[in-house]
């Protein structure tokens, strides 16, 4: 089941069939029984025919309140990269500590002002060259540290402002236009399959200049140790959008330019689409 945020108000997919529900975003995406609670939405709600219609024109982020969060180095992959990038500033060696480490790298990413949904303009700084889209499965959080839904995200980093020195990462990722979540809220009854695949396509000009794909079953840490470490001195009130981190990394010579299409898919949730706007 998928669940949508948009300006005709909450609009659910279900096997194909849409229902269009008159509820509040964040008390409702806040359920610890969300699968539950809008089976039973549908049940009692008629289709609507104009779904696709809605989604197309009418679609919002997938966020209300909810503050986006976003955790490190929890691939192999993510690892090398960011060991290569830090190298010259001597901080290379912590992020293979950060991988090996029993506690794991969470950040505070976004609020809701900053982050946008599919068919948003993501940005990249006005001070940095070397930008990348980073594609993540992100985790819908209640307030009570349970994982409720599932959906794309687009975690934009400067990896040059980075890689000059590990404690400027709130600069190389917190900036306007610097998270992208949706479509929307995947929702089940069972897990995220741990064979689900994500997928990368960066085009510019019509053209396929990037693409990757990683299973999220190379991820080193639990989805719930993360939730552990992110819910253990701090309370979510609206519940929380977690990233999980990224095992797609583009080459060294890749940066990201004005007007680029950034496509990340998930099986079960959708393809999240942004454009890369102007510094």
């Amino acid at each position: 089941m998928l669940i949508y945020n948009t300006k005709k108000g909450i609009l659910v997919e279900k096997e194909d069939t849409f229902f269009l529900l008159n509820r509040d975003w964040d008390e409702m995406i806040n359920r610890d029984d969300l699968y539950q609670y809008m089976l039973g939405l549908t049940r009692q709600t008629d289709p609507v025919r104009e779904g696709r219609d809605i989604l197309k024109n009418e679609l919002l982020p997938p966020i209300g309140k909810q503050e986006v969060w976003g955790a490190g180095v929890t691939y192999m992959r993510s690892r090398e990269a960011r060991k290569e990038e830090s190298k010259n500033a001597g901080g290379g060696d912590f992020y293979q500590r950060v991988y090996e480490a029993e506690r794991p790298e969470i950040f505070f990413k976004s609020n809701p002002i900053r982050t946008v949904g599919s068919g948003g303009h993501v940005r990249i700084r006005k001070d940095s060259t070397w930008n990348v889209p980073e594609p993540e499965l992100t985790l819908m959080v209640s307030s009570n540290a349970r994982i409720v839904g599932y959906t794309a995200g687009n975690d934009m980093s400067s990896r040059d402002i980075e890689g000059e020195n590990p404690l400027y990462l709130p600069q190389a990722k917190t900036y306007d236009g610097s998270a992208a979540v949706g479509p929307g809220i995947y929702t089940s009854d069972t897990s995220l399959p741990e064979n689900t695949i994500i997928w990368l396509e960066v085009n510019r000009k019509k053209a396929v200049i990037f693409g990757g794909e990683v299973s999220i079953n190379q991820m080193k840490r639990r989805h719930t140790e993360l939730v552990d470490y992110l819910f253990r001195e701090c309370s979510f009130p609206n519940g929380v959008l977690l990233m999980t981190g990224t095992g797609i990394i583009p080459p060294n010579d890749f940066t990201l330019q004005e007007g680029d299409e950034i496509r990340i898919t998930i099986e079960h949730i959708g393809t999240l689409v942004n454009y890369v706007a102007k510094k």
